[in-house]
């Protein structure tokens, strides 16, 4: 079952293109739970604030809005080891190319995506990467080599960018 509204599982789409904010978090939760674990206040407090971004969120970024909206700000490590969980628990992607978080779009289904990133407007969509992670399955073992995590980003200029250049 996919936490979005609408069925998108292959094609390629926006990540901050889902609305229902409250309706996610909900799901996590109750994901979370299934699986034994707990979102934490802090836990859910940061998924929302990726999951409300117009954009990929970067963790200072992220510790400053939380700073600037509790009382008791947490630290760095805080924020990193919250970051850690939710990318542990599928319901976060991290782009190494950027350093900075995107929600993740199917959390249940535990899938491989790959991301274009636009190096102008920060706007990233994700599709499915199925058939390029069997051929990298294939490479690693050509090589008896056991990858234990890919991602694939692809940087460049989306299609509004380009037109405006």
């Amino acid at each position: 079952m996919s936490t979005c509204s609408h069925e998108h599982h292959d094609a390629l789409h926006g990540v901050h293109d889902h609305h229902n904010v409250e309706q996610r978090l909900a799901e996590a939760e109750s994901m979370c739970a299934a699986a034994g674990a707990r979102l934490t206040p802090l836990r859910k407090e940061v998924l929302e604030l990726i999951l409300n971004a117009s954009g990929p969120v970067g963790a200072y970024d992220l510790l400053a809005k939380i700073k600037s909206e509790s009382d008791r700000p947490a630290a760095p490590p805080t924020v990193y080891r919250t970051l850690d969980f939710l990318l542990e628990k599928g319901l976060i992607h991290r782009l190494t190319s950027i350093n900075a978080y995107i929600p993740c779009c199917h959390p249940r289904e535990g899938h491989q995506a790959a991301f274009l990133i636009c190096s102008d407007c920060k706007t990233v969509k994700e599709a499915s990467s199925q058939g390029l992670l069997q051929q990298l399955d294939q490479l690693s073992a050509s090589d008896a080599f056991t990858a234990h995590h890919s991602i694939i980003e692809i940087s460049g200029l989306c299609q509004q960018c380009r037109l405006k250049h």
